[in-house]
């Protein structure tokens, strides 16, 4: 009996010290974005401008395209290079009118497809598209983005001048939260995506594999869209994840651009957010069953360490969490001493997460940390932060508190006491319950809304991610029909109905690590140059955007 209860004390302990290196394994990864200047693989890239066609999958998207679409037309790059492909997912608003007025501002340069059927995910529209693009040899290069992203004047010119090495296959652009005025959610969101993108994505570079070229933002050499056979995946949820994976299977390299700046209006509620997170969560699930016989095994990309162990400890901390906080609680009743030890542990690690990506977050990109500091200072909880507080600065917090406290005839120690051992233990899964009884309880409007933004900040943005994790390993546990839950866009945003007209340049924001754009790219005028894809050396006006395929045409 009582070596089991030994065998059953040391899982429980494993599984808090597993929850506790999987924020290490990410704070290793975010410090590798400092080394980005010596991987940014400018040393590569020069100033070219193949031809490109942008395909912009939407579904009644009218409150944002025409920014969108402006925005595109605005780019800092030669107009007989560059053309624009919606299609049309069967929309029933007014998306038909403002392509119609688009293609008429801009002749031969903003082009329709229209799909009778709809409602077959993201991946078949985009496969609608592509096989349009490249049913003839106009497009070198293809750009997809979402029908609300903005990007900024010069930033196409600074993701295609990677395409001049043959051995790239895709870039990704930078993109970045730009609703306004915005919502303590979308600017929780702001500060998420510098973490995931901004950084994330700076030290793929580094380690020299990508896990995941954003969904909004991503330009792919025509040698590379036909060596996937120039299709999207439809057998996930996860279908960026997916291209991005195949392009380094098929040899070719994928690249993160930070100068690739775009603006996308993100959920502004956190029942909106769920839904889009669940998508996410339970797209990484089947990924890696997808994948699963490839996974940390020599001799391909997705094999490697810098892939798989990053991929796998933002994937399975949902999970971990919950688990940690059950064997944390089990311990504290059954051996105290060995259970404030496993508690240290945890909190230590999530300590040191919290300081450096918040550190990081904050350096990197000046322009978002003006608007959600706050947010990113309290992302892990008002009570969780408290908590970190205490295990960094203990002496500081114990004065604190007895200062707060001493009105009320009351004060605390300076070591633990196991009320308070229990309660730190407790919050670990708590928290992660209280996050979604903040979605649960939210309205769009009125009190309610305020009151399920005071559950977020006391229970943290990042246990409610962890929240829609766990939903998304019991929907795939139940092997739930996947849907594409389509996200309702309002149009505001930066460079939207209201704000700055489009093709705005947004304030310096070259990140520590990031080298000065070379002589004559992004910004500089140059020759276009073609990057020796299919196509090279024909007229660019040669043929519309998509041959026969104009606004309002329905194949």
């Amino acid at each position: 009996m009582v070596i089991v209860l030994d065998i059953v004390q040391v899982v429980l302990g494993a599984l808090v010290v597993a929850a506790a290196c999987l924020p290490l394994i990410c704070s290793v990864f975010v410090v590798l974005a400092a080394f980005h200047r010596f991987a940014s693989h400018l040393d590569r890239a020069a100033p070219v401008e193949p031809r490109t066609v942008v395909l912009v999958p939407a579904y009644n998207e009218a409150a944002v395209l025409g920014p969108t679409i402006e925005a595109l037309m605005a780019q800092e790059y030669p107009p007989e290079a560059l053309r624009v492909l919606v299609v049309d997912d069967a929309s029933t608003d007014d998306t038909e009118r403002l392509l119609a007025e688009a293609a008429a501002r801009h002749p031969g340069r903003v082009g329709r497809l229209h799909r009778e059927v709809g409602g077959q995910g993201k991946a078949a529209v985009l496969n609608a598209g592509l096989a349009c693009v490249l049913a003839d040899d106009w497009a070198q290069a293809v750009l997809i983005i979402d029908a609300d992203v903005v990007f900024d004047p010069g930033s196409l010119r600074a993701m295609t001048r990677h395409l001049a090495d043959p051995e790239v296959g895709a870039v990704g652009g930078y993109v970045r939260e730009g609703s306004r005025p915005g919502t303590s959610v979308t600017r929780f969101v702001g500060i998420e995506y510098v973490t995931a993108q901004a950084l994330a994505r700076r030290s793929a570079n580094v380690v020299g594999v990508a896990v995941c070229v954003p969904g909004g933002a991503q330009l792919h050499s025509r040698a590379n869209l036909e060596a996937l056979d120039g299709r999207i995946d439809t057998s996930t949820l996860a279908e960026d994840t997916v291209t991005t994976i195949e392009t380094q299977l098929h040899g070719h390299r994928v690249v993160f651009e930070p100068h690739g700046s775009c603006w996308a209006e993100e959920p502004a509620t956190l029942r909106s957010l769920w839904k889009q997170r669940l998508r996410w969560g339970r797209g990484n699930l089947q990924i890696i069953s997808k994948y699963r016989g490839k996974w940390f095994r020599p001799g391909t990309p997705i094999g490697r360490l810098g892939f798989g162990l990053p991929f796998f400890a933002v994937t399975l901390l949902p999970l971990l969490i919950p688990l940690a906080s059950t064997a944390l609680l089990v311990l504290y009743f059954t051996d105290y001493g060995y259970a404030a030890q496993m508690l240290r542990v945890f909190w230590i690690s999530n300590a040191l997460f919290w300081v450096v990506t918040t550190a990081f977050s904050l350096a990197v990109d000046p322009v978002v940390s003006r608007r959600s500091w706050r947010q990113a200072v309290t992302f892990p909880g008002l009570v969780s932060l408290a908590i970190i507080a205490y295990t960094l600065v203990p002496g500081v917090v114990v004065d604190l508190a007895n200062r707060l406290l001493a009105p009320f005839g009351d004060s605390v120690g300076p070591a633990v006491t196991h009320r308070e051992a229990l309660a730190a233990s407790i919050w670990v899964g708590v928290a992660l319950a209280v996050a979604y009884l903040a979605k649960a309880v939210e309205r769009p409007e009125g009190p309610r809304r305020r009151l399920g933004a005071v559950m977020l900040y006391i229970a943290g943005y990042g246990p409610f991610l962890c929240a829609a994790g766990v939903a998304s390993f019991l929907l795939e546990a139940r092997r739930a029909p996947r849907r594409w839950d389509h996200t309702v866009k309002t149009g505001r945003m930066r460079g939207g109905p209201g704000d700055r007209a489009p093709g705005y340049r947004a304030p310096g924001d070259r990140a520590p690590g990031d080298r000065a754009p070379r002589d004559g790219a992004p910004s500089d005028p140059v020759r276009p140059t073609a990057v020796g894809h299919a196509g090279a050396g024909r007229s660019a006006a040669a043929d519309p955007v998509v041959r026969g395929h104009g606004p309002g045409h329905r194949p």
